[in-house]
């Protein structure tokens, strides 16, 4: 079960600060820690394989709300996958990735999503599937629609981006973050 946010006030004081634990999820290599980078640091690194799990943080300033995102980016080899529920637990969003040249990271999300509807209730998290490496579309192997069409069916989020040409990292933050206050506003009315 997802704690709570934690709502506190903002650095103006005008309106309400809440953090998120959001964790980054899916096979390795798929550019999940390239991913966090390019949204904390605004910058592209080839990266080494995580070891276990990163952790970032980043503030997003909004009309309604500040929301401060802790993000744990999981280590994405199968001899880390029996701890990474640890890293989950208490979580308010994952971001599902996968590389779009390589069909088999699609599929590996997929069982993801599984141990994720195992650990919490639908409306307990907020889960967004990413189709990652666009700057590879002449290797593609995962149509855009192909992910859409899944998305749609799980009610997860959708959106692909590219970590190395910074194309839609931001959006993908911002949509999750949008999603998880409007949660919020759902809650308090």
């Amino acid at each position: 079960m997802a704690q709570k946010a934690m709502p506190g006030t903002s650095l103006e004081g005008i309106h309400p600060t809440y953090i998120y634990k959001v964790v980054l999820l899916g096979s390795t290599s798929v550019g999940k820690s390239s991913l966090a980078y390019r949204y904390v640091k605004n910058d592209f690194k080839e990266s080494l394989p995580t070891v276990g799990c990163s952790f970032f943080t980043q503030m997003l300033n909004l009309e309604v709300a500040t929301v401060k995102f802790e993000i744990w980016d999981t280590a994405g080899q199968e001899k880390y996958r029996s701890v990474c529920h640890l890293y989950y637990r208490g979580a308010h969003a994952a971001l599902l990735v996968y590389d779009i040249a390589n069909k088999e990271t699609l599929n590996r999300a997929k069982l993801w999503l599984q141990e994720l509807e195992k650990e919490f209730l639908p409306d307990e998290i907020v889960i967004a599937l990413v189709g990652n490496k666009v700057d590879l579309a002449a290797e593609r192997e995962v149509a855009t629609e192909e992910g859409e069409e899944f998305a749609r069916t799980k009610g997860l989020l959708f959106m692909e981006t590219s970590a190395k040409s910074n194309h839609q990292v931001n959006d993908i933050f911002m949509a999750v973050a949008q999603e998880l206050l409007r949660r919020e506003q759902k809650k308090a009315s």
